[in-house]
């Protein structure tokens, strides 16, 4: 949890909007949680990859892999125990991602 708290300041430090953190330990093979947040612009997301990345690195918490273009308005940081979503308003409603995983529960951080 220590390292969901970490991830979940970063993007409050640069400012991200609608940030969730969903439990699917119990129903996803892949990770743990997943973190969705929104960001304003394409340039703001890029912004808070780097904040999430550079905040793991800092706390040694291993990202084994993340989206590097923002261009998409979608990008994804995979930290294994825990992935984070970060798009753009237009792009969160279009996909929805909350209700992809709607059986999940929400956790406060």
């Amino acid at each position: 949890m220590d390292s969901l708290r970490i991830c979940c300041e970063a993007l409050e430090d640069k400012k991200a909007t609608d940030l969730r953190v969903l439990d699917v330990s119990e129903k996803s093979s892949i990770t743990n949680y997943i973190v969705v947040a929104s960001g304003m612009s394409e340039p703001h997301l890029r912004a808070l990859r780097i904040a999430v990345e550079m905040a793991c690195k800092q706390h040694k918490i291993q990202i084994i892999g993340a989206d590097k273009e923002s261009s998409s308005g979608w990008i994804v940081v995979d930290a294994f125990d825990f992935m984070v979503h970060i798009l753009t308003d237009e792009k969160r409603e279009y996909f929805s991602i909350e209700t992809l995983w709607k059986d999940a529960e929400r956790v406060e951080i």
